[in-house]
């Protein structure tokens, strides 16, 4: 997830334009805005689409999309965020989610889940990391092999 402009928490995304062939090509575009230019070392697909949300403006539908990533892919993008077109200007800095609870039950993602989210972010999060296509996939990031955090994903809405 990322910090916005507004303090708020959200997902990377835009709008898709005319010189977007598809939501897919759009979404890959606004990636390397908001990103930087590691997102470029893979594409999102339409396979990685999960969901769609209707927005609260006319003709605007949210489409949600998860990528798995190895370690070393997100961190290459969390290194190079701070040189991305739109950093510091829609976008203040990245936020890694904890997908975990701890054992009192409030620390780790139910605390997480506090904070201010834009728009259907909190729950596109939610349905992604708990109920999900890739919930499975989830678990084995939070506990991994030997305890180690082996994966991460990506999560972003697209309209």
């Amino acid at each position: 997830m990322q910090m916005r402009f507004d303090g708020r928490l959200g997902f990377p995304g835009g709008l898709v334009n005319l010189q977007d062939t598809s939501l897919e090509a759009g979404l890959n575009r606004e990636l390397i805005e908001e990103l930087g230019e590691a997102v470029a070392d893979f594409r999102v697909e339409r396979a990685d689409y999960r969901s769609s949300h209707a927005g609260s403006g006319p003709h605007v539908v949210a489409h949600f999309y998860a990528k798995r990533l190895t370690l070393e892919q997100l961190v290459a993008v969390e290194m190079g965020a701070t040189r991305a077109k739109d950093h510091g200007l829609e976008v203040l800095g990245l936020v890694r989610v904890p997908l975990y609870t701890l054992r009192d039950g409030v620390g780790g993602l139910p605390a997480f889940l506090e904070n201010s989210f834009i728009g259907t972010a909190r729950e596109q999060l939610l349905e992604a990391a708990l109920r999900g296509p890739t919930e499975p996939e989830m678990r084995t990031l939070v506990l991994g092999k030997g305890g180690r955090n082996r994966e991460g994903f990506l999560f972003w809405p697209w309209a």
